[in-house]
């Protein structure tokens, strides 16, 4: 290879060794050892020297007579040397002197220059690489492949790194996110708070003592000094509701010989009235309101009477069918049974319980004092029939993309909660006809629910509980003063019969009414975020009701702890003055002073350990203490603390 290399009949130019014109070059150091460390003609002819040694000695006798050498210097030029006008040297004296390039990490395969203790020379491959001391690299490389640098013995320290922190941090026990000790939050943080994909460090949790104020958006106008309740509790009637939901589901009629079933007990009507109807499915039907015996859940029940089932798949394959349509304007069906336990052959069909709910037609059309329905007179607002034709829609698309058919749609099969509507007698016809040698196809029973569906509309704009084919041109008429263009024709497209070979779909409904479909979601997205708003602001409950067990159990506490009379000596009588500061004031008569904003915002401030100093004073007036809510805290943590330490331990890692 080396004879290839340097073959004269190479077609590349053959480059020599410089050389210097017109003076001695032996005392030279050939410019390719100084770069290369190498000359490939040394023996071929080049005049320089290639003995680096010498080269080096000759150059510390030369610089002995002159100045130390200055990089501000002028190149040395001897003075007998010509050079030739406009003609400069090809290379300076300082170029010749540098040391040959040194590749960094290369390691002791570069070879280095022996030279004098005071030479000038620079030679960068004698210059050791710096490395900082007691530096650890096996801990600079975190768990995700990050190489981080390690504080703890290093030369450098960054008070600010997030890794420093988490290790300087002392090992706790199981952290308790409600305790006023933020030293013990590195002990369970990664237990309770897993790091990972939030960064290399340490993930602090929450601070849960922090208050926020609510927002203005679901506020009224109150004043200052209504604020304080209002802002700790849901609204009024938002909480009435809620009560009056609970007592309807809890609800019992003694002695109501109604008889308790194979899995159900405490049945409770829901019938509004006392007399039989079978306009709907042919037969009596009854609704009760009735209990679970395995899980307790509270269920309705709609008996249909004195019908004897003859084929037991029907009961089979329509529930599991149906029990897989869940949908929010849908009252979900769970199963069907048949019992005696009534007196006769009764059909039973399970479905949720939605309490305080009534049919659309006893909202919309309220029986006056003498038990006689009164014909509503007041306009029903076109934005809640909008309401209603989206809701419907919603409930039919989930029934037929499905392959069913809802059939029995009615105003007295359609219950009404707070303007939501849900479909409440689905899969019933469908046992009832499963046998029938007139059964119609899914797809007839499909375009029914449309004409259906149109006119359960159409009588409540026209305020016409019932509807016969004979009058519904008229009732469309009377439409065109009352309602818009747009709703009048979605109802004309429901009740009239499809063009042939093309049937209606409930897409092409939806796709008729985006814009009121945009209206509806988005009416339903704020009353979430409403809601929403509400449900924060019990968050605020559950602190104060963990302060109030906590001052419950220290306060008038006996002997405990090996104390006698535990609780009204050392620090423990203030908690007790605390407790009288806050619920046992009274006023300049001596009446006690019921205000709920004063308990909310003494312990508000002490769950938030506020700085504010409060007086309080003994019952004798005989000794007074001036302290802050944050001393009240610590406290009442160190002495719920002692009675932790006193009790067992299952009762003691209860931690409030």
């Amino acid at each position: 290879m080396a004879a290839t290399r340097y073959n004269s009949g190479d077609l590349r130019r053959q480059v020599g060794s410089p050389r210097a014109k017109n003076r001695d070059t032996k005392e030279t150091l050939c410019r390719n050892v100084v770069i290369y460390g190498h000359c490939r003609w040394e023996d071929s002819g080049c005049t320089f020297n290639h003995d680096q040694n010498k080269a080096s000695g000759s150059q510390t006798d030369l610089n002995s007579n002159r100045r130390v050498f200055n990089v501000e210097s002028p190149s040395f030029t001897p003075a007998n040397q010509q050079q030739p006008a406009g003609k400069k040297s090809t290379f300076s004296s300082q170029a010749a002197s540098a040391a040959p390039f040194t590749p960094r990490g290369v390691g002791t395969s570069t070879p280095t220059l022996q030279q004098a203790n005071d030479s000038t020379i620079f030679n960068p491959a004698a210059i050791r690489e710096f490395t900082p001391q007691n530096y650890d690299v096996g801990n600079t490389i975190s768990q995700n492949g990050a190489q981080n640098v390690n504080q703890d013995g290093g030369l450098y320290s960054d008070p600010f790194s997030i890794s420093s922190l988490g290790q300087t941090m002392p090992p706790t026990g199981q952290y308790n996110p409600y305790a006023n000790d933020p030293n013990n939050m590195a002990g369970a943080g990664a237990g309770l708070y897993q790091p990972a994909g939030f960064g290399n460090g340490l993930v602090h949790p929450p601070n849960y003592h922090l208050y926020q104020p609510p927002s203005e958006l679901y506020r009224p106008s109150l004043q200052p000094y209504q604020r304080t309740t209002y802002d700790f509790f849901i609204p009024k009637d938002r909480r009435e509701n809620l009560q009056k939901k609970l007592f309807h589901m809890q609800q019992l009629l003694p002695n109501s010989g109604l008889p308790n079933l194979d899995r159900w007990h405490s049945l409770f009507p829901l019938d509004t009235k006392a007399m039989r109807n079978s306009t709907c499915f042919g037969y009596p039907s009854w609704m009760y309101k009735a209990q679970n015996n395995k899980n307790g859940r509270h269920f309705a029940l709609r008996r249909i009477e004195g019908y004897r089932l003859t084929n037991e798949k029907a009961i089979l394959n329509v529930t599991k069918e149906w029990k897989k349509v869940i949908n929010a304007n849908i009252v979900t069906v769970h199963e069907a049974f048949t019992t005696e336990f009534f007196g006769d052959s009764s059909l039973i069909f399970v479905y949720d319980f939605h309490p305080l709910s009534e049919t659309l037609y006893d909202h919309h059309f309220p029986p006056n004092n003498s038990h006689n329905r009164l014909r509503n007179t007041n306009k029903i607002p076109e934005n809640v029939l909008w309401s209603y034709v989206c809701q419907i829609a919603n409930a039919l698309l989930a029934i037929h993309n499905a392959k069913l058919a809802a059939r029995c749609l009615e105003l007295s099969k359609i219950i009404w909660e707070n303007n939501r509507i849900r479909l409440a007698a689905c899969s019933i016809l469908d046992v009832l006809h499963h046998d029938s040698p007139n059964r119609k196809t899914i797809e007839e029973l499909q375009q029914e629910d449309f004409v259906k569906f149109g006119r359960i509309i159409l009588a409540l704009a026209t305020n016409t509980p019932t509807l016969n084919s004979n009058n519904i041109d008229a009732a469309l008429a009377t439409m065109v003063p009352r309602y818009s263009t747009q709703l009048r024709g979605v109802l004309e497209w429901l009740i009239k019969p499809s063009a042939p070979g093309e049937p209606k779909t409930v897409e092409t409904l939806l796709g008729g009414m985006t814009t009121h479909l945009a209206n509806f979601a988005n009416f339903v997205m704020q009353e979430s975020d409403e809601k929403e708003f509400h449900l924060m602001r019990e968050l605020e409950n559950g602190r104060i009701a963990r302060l109030m067990f906590k001052l419950s159990v220290v306060n008038e506490r006996g002997d405990s702890c090996g104390v006698h009379n535990w609780s009204e000596t050392g620090e423990r009588l203030l908690l007790k003055l605390f407790r009288d500061y806050v619920f046992h004031q009274v006023d300049a008569d001596g009446k006690a002073r019921l205000d709920t904003n004063h308990y909310l915002n003494c312990l508000s401030k002490l769950d938030a350990s506020s700085e504010e100093q409060i007086l309080l004073t003994s019952r004798d007036n005989a000794t007074v203490f001036v302290v802050s809510y944050r001393s009240i805290r610590q406290m009442l943590d160190r002495a719920y603390g002692e009675l932790g330490k006193e009790s067992k331990p299952s009762a003691a890692e209860a931690t409030i």
